[in-house]
């Protein structure tokens, strides 16, 4: 029998009842993960159990506690943040490369979490609610509600209007992602960079947490296209 390789890597992430990874910026470095070949495993936390595990494990954070959140066993040092992480890993596994920055994923990501991240936040808010537990769903209608002001699923009155008013915008993102196109499926051409990273798991999210939401998106040209070209490191999501 074949054993698995011990895991170099402890990743805390997210849980809901799909048993998978459905936080966008878990994903990031789950991606990363997968792609670099480095073996870990998951520990899942609902959302009231985050801050006190992470405090727990010794984490300081000068904003929220979040997830993703690291072990690295070897050293056994503990990272917080998809960012530092994604800096501590291609540090530490250098082969194959991720390049972290370039000028087009810098506009993608910035256009994107403020066009698309709008229209998503207004479409999968009042359903990511439906895949928690009941325990995480208390937790998650409150902390929500307190932003907001207001029930979940009055976002959903204003969600076609959101997605015809950003259409344009929606579209003109991802042209973006096609610059290179005739190089290569992702946002650089033949090799993925973290900005497919980060499109790819915003996608993911959209599909586990609705998949009428995600084929809404991918209709779009460029969004599909990425999301395809990173499957093959999206198989390990639990």
């Amino acid at each position: 029998m074949v054993h698995p390789p011990e895991p170099e890597i402890v990743l805390y992430d997210l849980a809901c009842t799909k048993n998978a990874c459905f936080s966008p910026a878990v994903w990031r470095i789950r991606l990363m993960l997968n792609y670099k070949r480095i073996p870990y495993r998951t520990i899942f936390l609902e959302f009231p159990d985050i801050e006190p595990t992470l405090k727990g494990l010794g984490l300081e954070t000068q904003t929220k506690y979040t997830v993703p959140a690291i072990h690295h066993v070897a050293t056994n040092t503990y990272m917080i943040d998809s960012i530092p992480i994604a800096q501590f890993l291609e540090s530490t596994y250098p082969d194959p490369p991720v390049q972290l920055t370039s000028e087009l994923g810098r506009e993608i990501e910035a256009q994107a979490s403020a066009v698309v991240g709008t229209v998503l936040r207004t479409s999968l808010l009042p359903r990511e609610i439906g895949i928690l537990s009941p325990r995480a769903q208390e937790y998650f209608r409150r902390t929500r509600e307190e932003s907001l002001g207001h029930p979940l699923e009055k976002l959903l009155d204003k969600e076609e209007d959101n997605w015809n008013a950003l259409d344009d915008r929606i579209r003109a993102v991802g042209e973006l992602m096609l610059t290179n196109k005739a190089e290569g499926p992702f946002v650089l051409g033949a090799h993925p960079i973290y900005t497919d990273f980060f499109i790819a798991g915003t996608l993911q999210c959209a599909r586990m947490v609705d998949e009428g939401v995600f084929q809404r998106i991918i209709k779009y040209p460029g969004y599909g296209e990425i999301y395809e070209a990173c499957l093959p490191y999206m198989e390990k999501r639990d």
